[in-house]
């Protein structure tokens, strides 16, 4: 795999989002830290506050979306970029609860503008064929930036002070107006005139993209799978070592650096795209019953189970992530692909808020009729994408030649709120394996 796109605007957003994804990586490791030893809050109210950030995330998605298309693409990404960075800043005069999550909303609403202005710019800079190659490209990246972000921010958590702390927020909030000059070499893309009738919000009335949305978002809960149920499994039902957390977490990261962009190839076309979401959810149903299974085997056989299940995870997560591009912007209106990428953006944010709860109580709560539920529902979920877009293909004139029409894509995994614990989600959401991110890792769908 080439190390970095052809020259032009994705080699561009390649170079943008590795040092924004860098700076996101050094968060994410220590901000729970941060937050408790240095603030002084209670894991409760981590917790509460990253739900309302992640609440005002949602909410804003498709309404920052429709501001890039009326503005333009590449002013609202860069000046989002920069408020990001300040407010990132902020977080130094952080000392109570409510500035806390006055801090964490605000920058939440500026990732969500951020993240609609990235698919706009994507559509409008890239060419159609090359789009959801340049999000696999930028999913990669994101994979690198945040594990060595992660790495270098280990330095801050070994010292265990404020000053090491402060340090950290600062760098990373250097990387984010960093990533804003560098994104300031893209072309510019002309902002789309309003309709002159109709709904503005064409994107939150549109039922079979809302949908694909949906199921799009609750298959997205998959991501949370070897972030957060596993690691607890593997520590308190079976007989593995712990160190195959850390494995499992790695060989993951690798994997998604090394092949999401080959595997990118298979949703070059809506019906591929399509069928590759049905693959991802066979490939994720089957990591569930070998997880399942290694439960009830020795040690040996239960680092193979579990080794076997994280290669047909990262398998669906590469085919997942690629067919979600693929749709969300295939289905895209040309005049509204800001919108309807924050809207689809709005599915990934909606499975993170959810995952935690689904995940543990399935996995950890019932065990292995649990696994072999969620095993069941991502199955159904990849099963449901075809025929969504089938219909969605029926109600809306595609633009483009009568053979499929190429897909393109925002990841999950490299825009995520600094207030996410993944990056996979450029996304997303969403990077694949990030250290210290609780969805732990780093998940990028970006």
């Amino acid at each position: 795999m080439r190390l970095l796109p052809p020259p032009g605007p994705a080699r561009v957003l390649t170079l943008g989002t590795l040092v924004k994804t860098v700076g996101r990586g050094l968060w994410l490791v220590a901000s729970a830290l941060f937050l408790t030893r240095s603030v002084g809050l209670s894991a409760t109210q981590v917790g509460i506050g990253l739900t309302v950030s992640a609440l005002v995330g949602v909410l804003a998605s498709a309404p920052s979306g429709y501001l890039a298309d009326r503005v333009g693409p590449r002013g609202v990404q860069v000046g989002a970029l920069f408020v990001a960075g300040t407010l990132t800043i902020g977080l130094i005069a952080v000392r109570s609860f409510p500035t806390f999550v006055l801090v964490g909303a605000a920058t939440a609403l500026a990732d969500a503008v951020e993240r609609g202005a990235r698919g706009a710019l994507i559509a409008g800079a890239v060419p159609a064929d090359q789009r959801v190659r340049t999000r696999a490209y930028l999913r990669a990246t994101t994979n690198v930036g945040i594990s060595v972000g992660a790495v270098l921010g280990g330095f801050a958590i070994a010292a265990d002070t404020r000053t090491g702390y402060v340090a950290l927020i600062l760098a990373s909030a250097a990387t984010s107006l960093a990533a804003a000059v560098v994104f300031l070499r893209l072309p510019a893309v002309a902002p789309v005139a309003a309709p002159t009738h109709g709904p503005r919000l064409v994107a939150l009335r549109d039922r079979p993209f809302l949908a694909f949305t949906l199921v799009d978002g609750l298959m997205s809960m998959h991501f949370s799978l070897l972030t957060i149920a596993l690691p607890l499994w593997i520590a308190g039902h079976t007989r593995a070592p712990a160190w195959m957390i850390s494995a499992l977490t790695l060989v993951n990261t690798v994997l998604v650096v090394l092949l999401q962009v080959r595997a990118a190839g298979t949703a070059a076309t809506l019906p591929g795209a399509a069928r590759a979401a049905r693959r991802a959810g066979v490939a994720i149903a089957l990591a569930c019953v070998l997880f399942a299974a290694s439960g009830a085997v020795p040690t040996a056989g239960a680092v193979g189970l579990l080794g076997l299940g994280s290669l047909a995870h990262v398998t669906g997560e590469l085919w997942h992530s690629a067919a979600g591009w693929g749709i969300s912007f295939g289905l895209a209106p040309a005049d509204a692909q800001g919108q309807y990428q924050g809207t689809y953006g709005m599915g990934y944010e909606l499975g993170k808020m959810l995952a935690p709860v689904v995940v543990t109580s399935l996995a950890l709560g019932w065990g292995v009729p649990g696994w072999l539920v969620l095993g069941a529902l991502f199955l159904l979920l990849g099963a449901l994408v075809p025929p969504v877009v089938r219909w969605a293909g029926r109600t809306r004139p595609i633009s483009g030649p009568a053979e499929p029409v190429p897909a393109s894509a925002l990841d999950r995994r490299s825009g995520g709120s600094i207030w996410q614990a993944d990056s996979r989600a450029d996304g997303a959401g969403t990077p694949t394996g990030g250290i210290g991110a609780p969805r732990g890792r780093a998940t990028a769908r970006s």
